[in-house]
């Protein structure tokens, strides 16, 4: 059976993680482990995340719940030492005010990607899908406004960033060898989004399109509150992936795009 493995990064998250942590305890598929890897919280956090580990424990689908706390160097350091730990097939970071849309979403997608009737080697690179966009008590606003093609490639990405990180499930044994990028503050997620996906391509690996809405993201997060200077190092990992010529040109359309949509709107 294949299994995932969830990262939930912490750190004095309280006020958001119960909804995290209740819709992973209530997916009905069984072969999942939940890593909690908490920078070292002085809220209420880790007695949260205990009691649900004893409420995992105690459940009829037996998650296997592990929770790591100590200092980190930042959200992708952490990220690093989930990815690490990580035993799962597929592993996906699901973070604090995050969740799953319904209590079957990892069911839905192993039964349609076919996972359960591959050989393991065969399983894609990547599976990815849509993103809904919550508020901070977790209330529907609105999807995504970027939203996968039915084909993604790595080269995709020079588009923006078409799979929100919580609906982009890498394959852990291809994504161990390519670490989150720590010199980047905001912006390592896409640099490691595009190098897995440049990976599974090298090796010959599907990246399978789920075709549903596999996340809500919660809208405040660190790229939202500090927009500015991800859009700087954003461009720099772009440049980095995609050379300066291309990443220039895509962001004069990136400027042109949004004037439209503004004019558009005023109107």
């Amino acid at each position: 059976m294949t299994k995932f493995t969830v990262v939930t990064i912490t750190y004095n998250a309280a006020a958001l993680v119960g909804r995290t942590l209740d819709s992973v305890l209530h997916q009905t598929y069984e072969d999942v482990e939940h890593l909690i890897i908490d920078g070292a919280s002085t809220d209420q956090t880790l007695p949260m995340a205990e009691a649900y580990k004893e409420a995992s424990d105690a459940s009829a689908c037996g998650h296997k719940v592990i929770i790591h706390s100590e200092p980190d160097k930042g959200i992708y350091d952490a990220m690093n030492k989930g990815l690490m730990q990580a035993s799962g097939d597929y592993i996906v970071y699901m973070n604090a005010g995050d969740f799953f849309p319904s209590a079957d979403t990892l069911e839905q997608i192993a039964r349609r990607c076919h996972l359960n009737e591959q050989p393991t080697a065969e399983l894609p690179a990547v599976l990815y899908g849509l993103t809904n966009i919550v508020d901070g008590e977790g209330h529907f606003l609105r999807p995504r406004r970027l939203a996968p093609p039915p084909r993604l490639t790595w080269r995709s990405f020079r588009h923006g960033m078409l799979v929100c990180h919580q609906a982009f499930y890498a394959r852990t044994d291809l994504a161990k060898n390519l670490q989150y990028d720590t010199r980047y503050r905001y912006s390592a997620d896409v640099d490691w989004c595009i190098r897995v996906m440049r990976e599974g391509e090298r090796m010959g690996l599907r990246l399978y399109n789920i075709g549903m809405v596999v996340a809500n993201y919660t809208e405040e997060g660190m790229t939202t509150l500090h927009h500015r200077d991800s859009l700087r190092e954003r461009f720099h990992v772009m440049r980095r992936q995609y050379g300066l010529a291309s990443t220039l040109l895509m962001h004069c359309w990136f400027v042109i795009r949004a004037a439209i949509s503004r004019f558009t709107k005023n109107r």
